[in-house]
Order: C-alpha cells, then structure tokens, then sequence
C-alpha cells in the first residue's frame, strides 16, 4: 500500500539522515521501524535502485544516504514508492452493462492522476532535511542493542 510504503520509506532516509556518514545495517533500521529485517531490505533495495541510499555488504556494511538530505526531495521518495494511485480502485471489476460501471475506472483514474499530482506538487518543496529537522542526531541508538543472556 502506498501509504505505508512512504511512511516507511521516510523513515528509513530520516534515520539515515541521523547517522552521518555512519552505515546502518537493516537491523538496527528494522528495531527502529519495530518491523521485519526483511521488510527494511526490500524498500532498501528500492530506494537503493532510485539513487536515494547506497549500501555495502559484509560485517561492516549496511546503507547510508546516497546523497545529502537537502538534494532529496520528498517528491524523489513519493516517486520511487509509487506504483499505483495513491487511491485504489476498487478490487471487483464494475459491471461493464451498467452505465455508471463500464466509465467509472476511466474518471476514477483521471480524478486518482490529478490528486498524485497536486501530491507531488507538494512534497516537491519539501526536503528530506527540512523534514529531518524534527529530529536531533542522537535520537536513535547507533547500535544494535547487546541481548541479556538469560
């Protein structure tokens, strides 16, 4: 759904913000999300694919920003989240021997277009570090935090 997938993607690149230089592996992303290591992965590697982050693999690894926070656009993320409409259509297919139902995807679609555009145009003035700015550096731990031996 577009709007977890944004909020989460956000997330991800504030968090990144916060850590510098520093490579944060998906787990310590996945604690502050409270979500799946794998989840934090998949939108990685699509944010990865827009240019937005760059990652390194090994002990050491992990992903940081590809870019500094004041050239990333809210409007990149919007973009590279994006795959459907911000409004879904509905998942049964409207009755094509009704009047309403054979047009209504048709107008559905171009009212859907022109709300991810005035979206668009929006987040377009807004940066990831006018965003990131609700955020101090040292909010987040760094590290993954040690288990107690039980």
């Amino acid at each position: 759904m577009i709007k977890s997938k944004f909020a989460i993607s956000i997330h991800i690149l504030t968090l990144l913000n916060s850590s510098g230089e520093e490579w944060l592996s998906s787990e310590i992303i996945a604690g502050s999300l409270n979500a799946n290591p794998a989840l934090v992965r998949k939108e990685l590697s699509n944010l990865r694919s827009f240019g937005l982050i760059e990652s390194k693999e090994g002990k050491s690894g992990g992903s940081r920003l590809a870019k500094q926070a004041k050239d990333i656009r809210l409007s990149d993320i919007f973009k590279a989240i994006k795959d459907e409409h911000v409004f879904g259509f509905s998942p049964n297919e409207p009755n094509e021997k009704c009047n309403v139902g054979k047009k209504i995807n048709a107008h559905l679609d171009d009212l859907f277009s022109l709300i991810d555009d005035q979206i668009f145009d929006v987040l377009q003035h807004i940066t990831l570090a006018d965003f990131a700015r609700h955020f101090s550096k040292d909010e987040c731990p760094k590290k993954k935090a040690q288990q107690d031996p039980a």
